[in-house]
């Protein structure tokens, strides 16, 4: 359907009908009689003339002030709208819970009327109609501050004797230590107050009670074993992997405290103490005769053993049991098995033993020789553990300070349309 365009009058036209009160006066002009009627209700409109004794310099300063506050309200209308658009605020399938805040909403709405129309400012802040007049039939906020509605229209509302004691109950340090739950359950069987737990879940919410729950943890060690040379401490540890169908397989590993290097590993289809005396035997082929390298595990029995009891007793190495000898954990290479499983195994379906060998296999060659590690400055557990990395960090640096310089380049040479413009 075309829309059809809205006919406009000369003023003079408007100001002859309504002064005689003739409609055949405004029909002879070819104004509809609807039109014309309408004139007649609103009576002539005042125009702004020279007949008020101001000159024309006066009346063409005070219509370039009205143009720049016209120019200045339209601006930041439009700023107004595309921050609306761009937050994406809307009432629509949003719920204003604060009768003050609904109120705010219609007091402005109300002040907004007296320039723009009711339709026009309900568009403008995306609010239906149907919900400004439901907004508006809702009874006035009752004088009582200490309640949200008139005690009279709404009769099953907390009283403020009930709000004070709910306060007092939630905020009290003699209940800290029961839940929300429990403390409304309590306070019904003390007789001191009747009322459910959400009811008390939402007090504390819109009221914004803080609960003396505060946990205070002792501080845990910032800082754990650290070696000083390569071989100096190792972690020894076994994680269980789970497979598709159900079975386990058990992988064992020693990590280099000094480098975090993967000295050796294993992986048995069952919890076997003869993989930890392997991977012990592998991690120290390599060793000097004078290296005697301090092994932390935990108490299993795959460390404590006659097997392991033997190498002590021939003293290639020395085991210390964490949280038993030392206060430490064994979490360097506990933190080793969170990174291989989380970030690598279970990236796959792992459906045989075959394929968890080679992926661990793939993963410790990666974590040894190509993974850059944070606290070694980018070096490598292989840079670490051999001593081959000393320069990588001051190549980084000088690689990076020399991309800053390309970017500055390539940025200062590109010119946009803005840039180009301005000279």
């Amino acid at each position: 359907m075309p829309h059809r365009l809205q006919r406009r009058y000369a003023p003079h036209v408007r100001d002859l009908v309504s002064q005689h009160g003739d409609l055949k006066l405004a029909l002879a002009h070819g104004v509809p009689r609807s039109t014309a009627a309408g004139w007649l209700r609103s009576g002539p409109r005042p125009l702004l003339t020279l007949d008020d004794g101001r000159d024309r310099a006066t009346l063409h300063a005070e219509n370039l002030q009205l143009r720049r506050q016209l120019a200045r309200a339209g601006a930041l209308l439009k700023l107004l709208l595309v921050v609306i658009r761009v937050l994406g605020l809307d009432f629509h399938g949003r719920r204003i819970l604060e009768r003050r805040s609904r109120e705010r909403i219609l007091r402005a709405i109300t002040s907004a009327r007296e320039h723009v129309s009711l339709r026009r400012a309900l568009r403008l802040i995306r609010l239906s109609p149907s919900r400004f007049h439901e907004w508006s039939r809702e009874p006035s906020r009752c004088g009582i501050t200490e309640v949200e509605d008139c005690p009279r229209r709404s009769p099953t509302q907390l009283t403020p004797d009930e709000i004070r004691t709910a306060r007092e109950l939630v905020t009290g340090e003699e209940y800290r230590h029961l839940s929300t739950d429990r403390l409304a359950i309590l306070a019904q069987r003390t007789g001191r107050l009747f009322v459910s737990a959400s009811t008390l879940h939402r007090l504390i919410r819109a009221r914004g009670w803080k609960r003396p729950r505060r946990r205070l943890h002792p501080k845990s060690p910032r800082q754990g074993i650290a070696a000083s040379r390569p071989n100096e401490t190792w972690h020894i540890d076994t994680t269980v992997i789970r497979l598709v169908d159900g079975t386990k397989v058990h992988l064992h590993a020693v990590l280099d405290n000094f480098s975090r290097r993967i000295l050796a590993w294993r992986l048995a289809a069952g919890f076997e103490v003869a993989s930890v005396l392997a991977i012990l035997h592998e991690a120290g082929s390599a060793l000097a005769p004078t290296d005697i390298p301090t092994v932390l595990v935990d108490g299993g029995r795959e460390n404590c053993n006659a097997s392991v009891d033997a190498l002590i007793a021939e003293g290639r190495i020395r085991r210390v049991l964490a949280q038993v000898d030392v206060h430490f954990s064994n979490s360097m290479i506990e933190a080793w098995w969170r990174t291989l499983k989380h970030q690598w195994l279970f990236l796959h379906e792992l459906a045989s033993q075959g394929q968890i060998e080679q992926l661990v296999r793939f993963y410790v060659e990666q974590h040894n020789t190509v993974i850059p590690h944070s606290a070694f400055r980018g070096q490598t557990p292989d840079e670490m553990y051999f001593g081959t990395g000393a320069g990588v960090f001051e190549e980084l640096e000088l690689k990076k300070a020399e991309a800053r310089k390309k970017r500055l380049e390539a940025n200062r040479a590109t010119r946009c349309v803005t840039c180009a413009g301005g000279g």
